[in-house]
């Protein structure tokens, strides 16, 4: 089946796919109403486009202005392609503001099934395995597509969704009886059913199971830790976005993810100037589809990620200290996370980083799961901590360690509120994202 990857065979094949796929991304991008107002006073030599100062002449596209059509209007002034050509649609997965349903053709979801089977093979994935899913089985499209890809890469699927369509307690029993090889889901429901097994009184890491894939939210070196702890596993991550596609795996734990840029062309740039930063540099991500394009054409999509890329020749050695690393994801860059730009509260005057409070927060053993909120009251901000305690920890004690280091750390003092078990991650059960951070002041 490795023929149906779709994978290139050299770092030169990766080039010749990304000349023609951004002539084509861009001609078909002429094609929309939307891009011919936004082009008409720009010239674009088509013959120069791999030179990067005449690609950079396509204006970034935001979300914020994408946002601003109405949905009709998106509809027949962005897409490009009939309900005649439609064979599904798409939900955007992001967690702020009114979702839109994007047109996927048939052309576009096999490259986009191939992306998604590439999660597997470089997780090493395959026939012996039986893959237990546990992500959204609704209109959002990760779900479906991740079993699917599991079954084209000859692995057995229990086709579980979130606990909104399979109650947590029901997918303990399905892990207890069937002892899947592979979980796939979003790590805050990971941790939630390792918390949901140990109240019930048995662990998550006698169940057999010897991969966990994440995708959909970020996942920290801490909650990572946590999650390989708590399942007895080794923890792969992947990042996809509904405007584009499955678009890149980690071929070892923590190793980065290898981006798929025969499938996107990936841009790292300076977030003021629209630049392009040093190969390795920290700076925003800018992202083309050049395969899940006929019917939408997202150029130079804003990611809102702010991450570090590697070239492929400077990424190093495919490995994860045992060997059995697929070699043929070598010819792809490396891409790592350093935070998303809406990623912070601002409290009392004090920026707190999401990924940085998270990464303390799942770094005390005695914290089963939480979630933050920041409140106004009285004219004050105040940040609230609902919490759920590790069986054997007394909370009590837990309080003023955890209230000191919040302030030693964020220079903000916290408002504690404890909870009982599995109650904070029953919000997570149903949402395509989990909202672990809140803002609720007006």
């Amino acid at each position: 089946m490795a023929e149906t990857l779709m994978l290139p065979g050299s770092a030169e094949e990766v080039a010749a796919i990304q000349s023609v796929g951004k002539r084509r991304a861009l001609e078909r991008a002429q094609q929309s109403p939307f891009w011919q107002r936004r082009l008409a006073d720009v010239v674009i030599d088509m013959s120069r486009l791999d030179e990067p100062d005449e690609w950079a002449r396509i204006p970034i596209l935001t979300k914020e202005e994408l946002r601003t059509l109405p949905v009709d209007a998106f509809y027949s002034d962005f897409c490009i392609a009939d309900r005649k050509r439609t064979s599904e649609y798409w939900r955007s997965g992001g967690s702020t503001g009114k979702p839109l349903l994007y047109p996927r053709t048939r052309t576009d979801l096999s490259y986009a099934m191939a992306g998604f089977r590439r999660v597997y093979a470089c997780a090493g994935v395959g026939s012996g395995d039986m893959v237990h899913i546990s992500l959204p089985l609704g209109i959002h499209p990760a779900g479906h597509m991740c079993a699917r890809a599991a079954e084209c890469e000859g692995a057995a699927v229990m086709w579980a969704g979130a606990g909104n369509a399979a109650p947590s307690l029901m997918q303990l029993d399905l892990i207890r009886t069937f002892r899947p090889s592979v979980w796939v889901g979003m790590s805050s429901y990971a941790i939630h059913l390792a918390n949901l097994a140990a109240a019930e009184g048995f662990r998550l890491a006698d169940c057999g199971i010897h991969t966990v894939i994440c995708t959909a939210e970020p996942l920290s070196g801490a909650k990572r830790a946590k999650l390989s702890d708590l399942w007895g596993a080794k923890v792969y991550d992947s990042i996809g976005m509904t405007e584009m596609m499955m678009m890149g795996a980690e071929t070892a734990p923590d190793s980065g993810f290898r981006i798929w840029s025969d499938f996107v062309f990936p841009e790292v740039v300076d977030p003021a100037t629209h630049r392009p930063v040093a190969p390795g540099e920290e700076g925003l991500l800018v992202v083309t589809s050049l395969s899940t394009n006929e019917a939408t054409p997202f150029l130079r999509w804003n990611t809102g990620d702010v991450v570090r890329l590697t070239p492929a020749e400077e990424a190093g050695p495919l490995s994860d200290g045992e060997g059995g690393i697929d070699g043929r994801f070598a010819h792809f860059p490396v891409m790592r996370h350093a935070h998303r730009t809406a990623g912070f509260f601002k409290v009392r005057g004090v920026n707190i980083g999401h990924t940085d409070f998270e990464d303390m927060m799942f770094s005390e053993r005695g914290i089963a799961d939480f979630r933050v909120e920041v409140i106004a009251e009285e004219g004050r901000d105040v940040l609230r901590i609902h919490l759920e305690a590790s069986n054997g920890t007394d909370p009590a004690e837990l309080a003023d360690t955890l209230s000191a280091r919040v302030r030693r750390v964020f220079e903000v003092s916290p408002e504690l509120v404890w909870c009982e078990h599995g109650s904070i991650a029953k919000a997570f059960e149903s949402s395509v994202k989990a909202t672990r951070f809140v803002d609720l002041r007006s």
